[in-house]
């Protein structure tokens, strides 16, 4: 039995939900792939998935096979890639993933770049609201805006988040221009789900200070919000690269401009040293080189 066709033949199964979308994908009968799913079982001596007319479900050890498979091809897809890095420039897939607000700002950007000038190398880029599971999810690098690092994964710091509070026009006409920290208590603020909901943190003259702060809208994402303040709801606190547009447009406003907001780290995560190909090992020192030149307005 091709045991590392076998793997790859149970992770798709499982990935697609389907023999016959599996093999479709892997360009192989229907018969081909349950011949493989069957080898695999009998090699391991116990069953993977539970099989009915509707639908496929992992067994307890089939969770556990799938972790180990996905382990597995991703060090031979990485090997593969280095063992022809000496002889030809970087190229195969790469699978990321970055917040949406920063991924349509700066990252699609970084990557429109960097396929040009290594264009024999593919990307397959998810953008996305939450964290994924890199491991899981057979992501190689995604994007991270955080000073809370998963200590299991490995991160190059990229630049620096800075935010800005805004608000359009038209609201502060209507409500007034905050000229204390403490005003911002009064006014509707639009926050964020995980970070800052119900309180923000500036620092003047290098000291901490907070703020509790409430609106009518939360949002786990902050193009949202940014709508919503230059709709004149409220006043958000906003990523300076997705501002800095509007704020030049006058369509907002900063307000407080004296408080400087926290900053938050600009990440690039991935969960392997090991069998490193030399495309993301490109992708790394390409994203540095990027971001470090636009850290005036990130």
């Amino acid at each position: 039995m091709d045991k590392i066709t076998a793997m790859k033949v149970f992770v798709e199964v499982v990935n697609q939900q389907s023999q016959t979308a599996a093999a479709e994908k892997l360009d192989m009968s229907r018969a081909m792939v349950t011949r493989y799913l069957t080898e695999i079982e009998s090699w391991l001596g116990t069953r993977l998935l539970h099989r009915t007319t509707r639908r496929l479900s992992l067994t307890p050890a089939g969770e556990k096979t799938l972790s180990y498979c996905q382990s597995v091809l991703h060090q031979v897809n990485a090997l593969e890639s280095d063992a022809l890095s000496g002889h030809e420039e970087p190229s195969g897939l790469l699978r990321l993933s970055a917040p949406v607000s920063i991924g349509q700002t700066y990252f699609s950007g970084a990557i429109a770049a960097f396929l040009n000038r290594y264009p024999k190398v593919k990307v397959d880029l998810q953008l996305v609201d939450y964290r994924v599971n890199l491991v899981e999810e057979r992501i190689d690098l995604a994007l991270r805006i955080t000073n809370d690092l998963d200590p299991s994964l490995i991160a190059r710091k990229l630049g620096d988040c800075h935010s800005v509070v805004c608000a359009s026009p038209a609201y502060l006409a209507k409500h007034g221009l905050p000229s204390t920290l403490s005003e911002l208590s009064t006014h509707n603020c639009l926050t964020h789900s995980y970070v800052g909901k119900s309180e923000w943190v500036f620092f003047k003259n290098g000291q901490p200070e907070t703020v509790e702060v409430s609106g009518n809208l939360s949002a786990n994402e902050v193009t949202v919000l940014m709508q919503a303040a230059m709709n004149g709801n409220g006043i958000a606190m906003l990523p300076k690269s997705l501002a800095f547009p509007n704020l030049n447009k006058g369509e907002l406003v900063q307000v407080l401009p004296d408080y400087a907001p926290f900053v938050m780290g600009i990440y690039a995560v991935y969960s392997s040293r090991q069998f490193m190909p030399t495309s993301l090992r490109c992708l790394l020192d390409f994203l540095v080189e990027y971001f470090g030149s636009r850290a005036e307005i990130l």
